[in-house]
């Protein structure tokens, strides 16, 4: 049998080609590919990714990293605990299943968390220590003084890492995009999984308190165990994932008073009776703990993991 040399050549054209656009990709990238080739990536950990992400000189920019949390992140976070919560009586912070009928209406915002980390490949990050017992190790790394307020924010983050859950939850923070694929898939048992977050669909002022109405096509995700993870405060991408038990996960399609559409991931938790009575949900909708479900939004930078419905 003869060579045949311009299909040989056009082959290791093709093989030069998919390895250039391997080597293209950020490593996170290319592991969440691998691993989940039929999860579509959403956009908070798109917008995460950079090709040069194997850099650390740019996740590594104090200054830059480090933003101003989300004012609504912590409501969302910490069932057990009822400390540090801010209040306004005008906005719908938690609300009740009822409260997700088409034309029902509640005044909320989606601000972005103004911390701009990105991933570190799970390499890099596995060389820097990440324990409270490490801070110096820590601090001397990022060129941070222990006085500063870039080193009380990472001291808070890795506390809050390591805290204790509330009793059935899991927790684990992931330094890398690697070991967040990894975490979520083993505790929803499946590789088969839809990641998803919520996303302002139109440019607006999404920092500002609008008006929002609930529009038709409510959509109920698979599954009564998910995980959801949040972004953390560091320099690089730090997410706090929790597995959490007896939910309802909804996506629901919103429209502010401004014209701006919204694509909201909604958790309704059925069971909260190991919640803090004193936690600001309770004195929002004005029931006692472990009566009936309460619901909030997932801010933009959250992730909810949930596995896929099983084909019929």
């Amino acid at each position: 049998m003869g060579f045949h040399l311009p299909l040989i050549f056009a082959l290791l054209s093709l093989a030069a080609v998919a390895l250039a656009n391997h080597a293209a990709q950020p490593a996170p990238q290319f592991y969440w590919n691998s691993v989940l080739p039929n999860t579509q990536m959403p956009r908070a950990i798109s917008e995460l990714l950079h090709p040069d992400s194997t850099n650390e000189e740019k996740s590594t920019n104090i200054m830059n990293a480090l933003g101003n949390e989300s004012p609504t992140a912590n409501f969302f976070r910490y069932y057990a605990s009822a400390d540090n919560q801010l209040h306004h009586k005008n906005v719908a912070y938690f609300f009740l299943e009822k409260d997700m009928r088409p034309g029902a209406a509640m005044n909320f915002q989606f601000p972005r968390n103004s911390n701009t980390a990105t991933f570190l490949p799970r390499e890099s990050a596995q060389s820097i220590p990440f324990s409270s017992n490490k801070l110096s190790e820590i601090f001397n790394h990022f060129s941070v003084k222990p006085t500063s307020v870039e080193a009380k924010t990472i001291k808070k983050t890795i506390e809050e890492c390591e805290a204790s859950g509330i009793k059935g939850e899991e927790r684990y923070c992931a330094t890398s995009l690697e070991s967040m694929v990894d975490f979520s898939t083993s505790k929803l048992r499946t590789r088969n999984v839809q990641a998803i977050s919520t996303e302002v669909l139109e440019k607006g002022a999404t920092m500002s308190m609008h008006k929002y109405t609930t529009m038709p096509g409510l959509k109920k995700l698979a599954g009564d165990k998910l995980v959801v993870c949040h972004k953390q405060n560091y320099p690089y991408a730090v997410f706090l994932c929790h597995t959490i038990k007896q939910t309802a996960a909804y996506v629901l399609s919103l429209k502010g008073d401004d014209g701006v559409k919204v694509k909201a991931v909604t958790i309704c938790h059925l069971d909260t009776s190991e919640w803090n009575p004193k936690h600001l949900s309770f004195q929002i909708v004005k029931v006692k703990p472990g009566t009936i479900p309460i619901c909030h939004f997932l801010p933009t930078d959250h992730i909810a993991w949930v596995p896929n419905r099983k084909s019929a």
